[in-house]
């Protein structure tokens, strides 16, 4: 992995970038698509490179429980096996162990839980995780860590991430793969500030080659969990790739690059996109309202996606309505250009240099007001 910063901007930490690996290039802020069991869902590989998606994530949890990362290897890696030629990010699935599985016990060794599948009992170690995304095959690759629920103590907090700072070493020692793959250390130290600089410190003695901030996004207030990435991240070194986990909203995205970070991932579009909560340029849309019911309008006027071009709210209304397969489809593509084309226009502002007059307008038009522009 090779990382170059192309512009800064003078008001704030924003940056553009570029990370070279070994399956293409990513211009960096970018968002990651989240392709949970080695799809996005509604979406082909060829929707996704028409929408823009230059990276997607998949999850280590779900595809080693099904259909086995060995089996995944065997058939030529993950790239292979869904048909996707560019990078993909792949997490430790220690998030899924604790919010899906059934949690019985976290250890030195690791983190024993039961498939919520079936019920079988599993072990995910720092090794075991390692090796599983090794199998898969991914381009980066996420050191196993525990992420504590809001709220925690400080106790149970400190002793949260240096455990998780002795997995991010034993990760580590276990990479065997670390000419195509990544390793990515995470962060933690909950919502207390000492800790985040504890856990950064430790993982910095480990030389990583790009850090994430985990443990956001947790049920914490929306001030907190901007709080705690303003505190933290101007502490990331500058001459690595920064990645924030699980965030998040349009708004979030725009803060998070205003702090300096390069890569973010979330559910949010394509689970919106399901539930027929549709983003634009003005704020959501829920196109199960009455109100679209003859409404001859596309999503957003001013969107150039295949969904806006081609048919009406009314339109959409009536696929989810009728519970339509294309309905979840032609909103899961609006909803992704939505983030991947606001994506591009940060990455153009930042390099023409009038970020902050886009940040501004950005929250003027969306209605949603903030001090950081």
């Amino acid at each position: 992995m090779e990382f170059k910063i192309f512009s800064k901007d003078g008001g704030s930490k924003a940056r553009t970038g570029l990370i070279k690996t070994a399956h293409g290039e990513i211009h960096t802020p970018v968002f990651m698509p989240v392709g949970t069991q080695g799809t996005v869902k509604s979406m082909t590989p060829r929707d996704l490179i028409e929408v823009g998606a230059e990276i997607v994530l998949g999850n280590t949890y779900h595809l080693y429980l099904r259909p086995g990362d060995r089996q995944i290897s065997h058939l030529g890696g993950l790239h292979s096996f869904m048909s996707w030629k560019r990078p993909i990010l792949t997490d430790s699935g220690g998030f899924q162990v604790f919010s899906l599985g059934q949690l019985t016990k976290v250890t030195e060794e690791g983190v024993y839980f039961k498939s919520h599948l079936d019920g079988s009992s599993h072990l995910f170690s720092p090794e075991e995780t390692t090796g599983i995304q090794e199998n898969l095959g991914s381009d980066f690759m996420m050191a196993l860590d525990e992420c504590l629920p809001y709220p925690a103590s400080y106790e149970e907090t400190e002793r949260s991430l240096n455990l998780t700072t002795r997995w991010a070493a034993r990760c580590q020692k276990a990479q065997k793969r670390k000419k195509d793959m990544t390793l990515v250390g995470i962060v933690q130290g909950g919502f207390y500030k000492p800790l985040r600089e504890v856990s950064l410190n430790q993982l910095l003695e480990l030389n990583f080659p790009a850090y994430a901030l985990g443990g956001l996004s947790v049920g914490e207030p929306k001030p907190l969990m901007y709080e705690m990435m303003e505190f933290i991240l101007p502490a990331f070194p500058a001459d690595k790739p920064r990645y924030v986990m699980g965030v998040g909203t349009p708004e979030d995205l725009v803060q998070g690059v205003l702090l300096g970070v390069d890569l973010f991932d979330c559910t949010l579009p394509t689970r919106h996109a399901r539930t027929g909560q549709l983003f634009t340029r003005f704020g959501e849309i829920n196109i199960k309202n009455a109100q679209y019911a003859a409404d001859t309008e596309p999503v957003d006027s001013l969107c150039e996606c295949y969904t806006c071009k081609n048919f009406t709210r009314a339109y959409l209304r009536h696929l989810f309505a009728s519970k339509e397969i294309l309905g979840i489809h032609l909103n899961t593509l609006h909803n992704l250009y939505y983030y991947l084309k606001l994506m591009r226009e940060i990455r153009e502002a930042i390099d023409q240099g009038n970020f902050e007059a886009f940040c501004k307008h950005f929250y003027r038009v969306r209605g949603t007001l903030t001090a950081n522009c």
